[in-house]
């Protein structure tokens, strides 16, 4: 038994930061003070607050200290493992509060509800003990052995789980729908869209890496439910550490009979494998998905036939992405009830956000359905930093739409958020202020659809590139009313005659930002102006005379050599030459260069 138990944050965010290193030295130093039998170092999963990492918590007091460089450990051990006396320079403090806190307490975590989340930050993702120790494959053994595969499916359908994946598909209508295929357990299969490639969302890729048994548990009971004994994980080969994970976890089950042949002692017998994806968007749409598993070019097919009739090997076949398999097992063993009890009447149950961009607290949040963006925004994500006015969030990643501040008290869920143009997606909110154009936002992500489409529709692969086409026209300076029109046009035809969800939902960004945001689309055309100063066809770089020293650092930095002037004498940018890199605005001290 261990007096101390260090948990160090082992996620991709915290590892790129440094995490393995002080978790080496944390190590190393507890050796050298003799306290390697007192005191216990354990590597998790994501604790959420990605902005903190290097993360280091200290049990028994749940001391979190935050930013952790490796040269910190041997103070730690030093001070607070062997005299006991935490280091406060190095402990969390919220910015508006001196005293210290529980990390519940934290305006990040209290109105955070964890439960896809629950593990993740708490054991060691590569122990498969701590996961049972947790309560890990007691659902499993709940279902095969205490329930019918029809009360399983009626238990998760009466808790209102629907697809997190973005579509938001009731789960337990998706099971029954395959279900009653009857065909041999050999050829039906269980599959997890593991691929995410939506930018700026980490959800599932955190899951996997904290918590990997919670999928492998719930899709071995999702194979007792529809009576399939094989499930493929399709993740993406740029996850390698989750993809290491899991083949540890895969592991670890059948070495503990908890995978593989008759399970627990009964006539169930269920694999998994991992297939990895080579980074294809479209990838995530699940007959996409289902074909590249089978080794042909991620195409999606026309439906129907749907998957649960003709799916991967053209076999009858149900897919669910992560999040949605990681609400299961608590589920099965909370009781359907518990799981509607949280959200609202139509989304039941709690929200996975990747919370990113122009935002204090960059991270994973959980929060029940029904939270106000302006709760995620003001208060677990911090604000704005920096003095800067909230502009708009992007949700549902570049199939998405973008919420204006008009908005921000709206409850998300999956109704709320299609009625003002935007859609859950699988969880990716980008935060956007007041130096963020509009037009230049919805650009970004037509760039990425029209780079991510298979080519496989008309719609979808000329119609997103003439889209491209019109927004480069406007941001240059070059487009009219009549462009602005038949953007929306475009759009709307895209929505109704593409293939598939990445064709149907990729004008989205265009057609929010032209609802909320069409004085910013105007001023580009009628005149040649970006309000947010992003645009650099559209801007130009002026020296307020009164303010210039003429202390020449401008003229140094500019790369072009567009900026001329004596010494002590104000200076001028030739704006022929001028190549609007902002250098000069950077470089002055007297902040006598403005964009106009």
């Amino acid at each position: 038994m261990y007096r101390s138990t260090v948990l160090v944050c082992g996620g991709t965010g915290c590892t790129s930061s440094g995490s393995i290193q002080v978790m080496d030295n944390l190590k190393e130093e507890i050796k050298k003070h003799g306290l390697a039998e007192e005191v216990e170092v354990v590597q998790t999963g994501c604790h959420g607050l990605c902005a903190l990492g290097p993360i280091v918590i200290v049990y028994p007091d749940a001391t979190y200290y935050a930013n952790v460089q490796p040269e910190d450990a041997a103070e730690i051990v030093a001070e607070h493992l062997l005299k006991g006396r935490p280091v406060e320079r190095l402990i969390y403090r919220e910015e508006e509060k001196k005293e210290l806190k529980t990390l519940n307490d934290t305006a990040f975590y209290k109105k955070q509800m964890r439960i896809a989340l629950r593990n993740c930050g708490v054991i060691d993702p590569e122990k498969i003990e701590e996961y049972i120790g947790r309560g890990g494959y007691q659902a499993l053994g709940k279902v095969l052995t205490e329930m019918t595969p029809e009360e399983v499916i009626q238990t998760i359908l009466d808790s209102g789980l629907r697809g997190r994946g973005g579509a938001g598909f009731p789960t337990g209508l998706k099971w029954r729908f395959c279900a009653v295929n009857k065909v041999d357990p050999e050829y039906k299969y269980v599959c997890c869209n593991a691929d995410e490639g939506d930018p700026g969302a980490f959800m599932d890729r955190s899951v996997l890496e904290g918590d990997p048994h919670a999928l492998l548990e719930a899709m071995a009971i999702a194979g007792y439910a529809i009576g399939s004994a094989h499930g493929f994980v399709y993740v993406r080969a740029e996850y390698p550490l989750a993809v290491k994970r899991l083949e540890i976890a895969i592991a670890q089950a059948e070495e503990y009979g908890l995978l593989g042949k008759n399970i627990f002692g009964t006539d169930f017998s269920f694999d998994i494998k991992l297939r990895l994806g080579a980074g294809a968007f479209v990838c995530g749409e699940e007959t996409a998905l289902m074909t590249s598993i089978e080794g042909k070019r991620g195409e999606p097919r026309p439906r129907p036939p749907f998957p649960a009739n003709k799916g991967l090997f053209q076999r009858p076949t149900i897919l669910n992405n992560v999040e949605t398999y990681a609400n299961v097992t608590q589920i099965i063993l909370k009781g359907a009830d518990w799981f509607k009890s949280i959200g609202t009447e139509t989304s039941k149950g709690t929200k996975v956000f990747a919370l990113g961009g122009k935002i204090t607290n960059t991270g994973l949040v959980e929060v029940p359905m029904g939270t106000t963006l302006r709760e995620i925004v003001e208060e677990i994500g911090g604000g704005v930093p920096n003095g800067k006015k909230f502009k708009a969030a992007q949700t549902g990643g570049p199939s998405g739409g973008c919420i204006p501040m008009s908005e921000i008290d709206v409850p998300i869920d999956y109704e709320n958020l299609l009625a003002i143009g935007s859609m859950m997606g699988s969880g990716g909110m980008i935060i956007m202020d007041e130096d963020n154009c509009m037009v230049d936002i919805a650009k970004f992500f037509m760039e990425f659809c029209v780079d991510e489409s298979c080519g496989k529709c008309t719609p979808c692969r000329i119609g997103t590139k003439r889209m491209l086409e019109i927004l480069n026209k406007i941001t240059d300076g070059k487009g009219t009313l009549e462009d602005i029109q038949k953007l929306e046009e475009l759009g709307n035809y895209i929505k109704d005659n593409a293939l598939c969800g990445l064709g149907q939902t990729a004008p989205n960004p265009v057609l929010s930002t032209l609802h909320y945001f069409r004085d910013e689309y105007i001023a580009h055309v009628t005149e040649k102006k970006c309000i947010a100063g992003v645009c650099k066809a559209l801007l130009s770089y002026v020296i307020d005379p009164d303010k210039c020293k003429g202390c020449t650092l401008c003229a140094r930095q500019c790369p072009a050599k567009a900026i001329t002037g004596t010494v002590k004498q104000p200076h001028v940018i030739d704006q022929e030459k001028c190549i609007k890199c902002g250098a000069c605005m950077d470089a002055c001290k007297f902040k006598a260069i403005y964009k106009k």
